[in-house]
């Protein structure tokens, strides 16, 4: 079933003055050629203050842009969420795995932002963000003031965050810490992803133990992640040399497996594949200051045996 399709506003900037409109898509949106621009303006998919323009209509600074991008069919992806905690201010959700949090690619309304504005309304935002393939606690905000106060907290590491994994190999200490930083890499499709890179963001890891699987050469472990940046147990685990079971992108040394530049090699970040959960997660109530912590139950590939 196809969704309701989607409206991309636009606000023409100070640079963009006196350029075309079939100019302005192609420079800001090079997904799509030139002349296939053209074509949709032609078809009235796109709005200038609100009327139809031609492909050569010329732009003024602060003119308002809207492409109206048709219904399409979205991949699967499951849709049912739990509710951990919940109240005014704040919510905690369980996501599942292979559920989307943000609108991307051909995702739309089949993420987790969508179902949950609205089932709890259009005030409430992610905090944070889980990977595609990671399933758990998330949390959410109700409101600005919410919003404001916990973000303060994360940046000052006062939210807590703890996942659960299985990774390849065993014959890794007890408990150690990766602290390899982060940052953007080339790679074929999308043109960047994140992995390890020298001079990336600082990002810190804690790891630990729970058990180790001889049959299975994997081991449980324990991650809490002081820092959140995107893919950030991936690619320090696989930089330590224990990538996630079955992860699909991420191998020794915390990048992108073949470099991301054979045209054979079909993964994306989005792809799922591994086991990664985020199994407790504690923060300081935006409107009491007290320490809420909630746990979210691991799927069975990820409970003590």
């Amino acid at each position: 079933m196809k969704n309701k399709g989607y409206n991309y506003p636009d606000r023409v900037p100070f640079a963009d003055e006196g350029v075309s409109v079939a100019e302005f898509y192609a420079r800001h949106y090079p997904h799509s050629t030139a002349e296939a621009w053209r074509q949709r303006i032609r078809e009235g998919r796109v709005l200038l203050n609100g009327r139809p323009p031609s492909p050569d209509d010329l732009l003024a600074r602060n003119d308002q842009l809207v492409y109206h991008r048709p219904p399409w069919e979205e991949p699967d992806a499951p849709t049912d969420f739990g509710t951990l905690f919940e109240d005014a201010d704040v919510l905690v959700l369980a996501k599942p795995s292979g559920l989307p949090v943000l609108p991307g690619g051909l995702f739309l309304e089949k993420t987790l932002l969508f179902l949950a504005r609205k089932r709890f309304g259009a005030g409430c935002s992610p905090l944070h963000r889980l990977g595609r393939g990671t399933s758990g606690a998330i949390l959410f905000t109700r409101g600005a003031l919410a919003a404001r106060s916990l973000a303060a907290a994360m940046s000052e590491r006062r939210i807590l965050k703890v996942y659960l994994t299985l990774a390849s190999g065993t014959a890794m200490p007890d408990a150690f810490t990766v602290d390899a930083p982060i940052g953007p890499v080339p790679f074929r499709q999308p043109a960047q992803v994140h992995a390890y890179r020298p001079g990336g963001r600082a990002s810190i890891s804690h790891v630990r133990v729970i058990e180790r699987r001889a049959d299975e050469n994997a081991t449980l472990l324990e991650v809490t992640i002081p820092t959140g940046r995107p893919h950030q147990i991936r690619i320090h685990l696989s930089y330590a040399g224990y990538p996630l079971v079955g992860d699909p992108l991420y191998g020794v040394g915390g990048v992108p497996r073949a470099g991301g530049t054979d045209e054979e090699f079909e993964a994306r970040p989005g792809d799922t594949g591994y086991y990664l959960h985020s199994w407790k997660i504690g923060f300081p109530h935006p409107a009491t200051g007290e320490n809420v912590e909630v746990i979210c139950p691991p799927p069975p590939a990820l409970q003590c045996r």
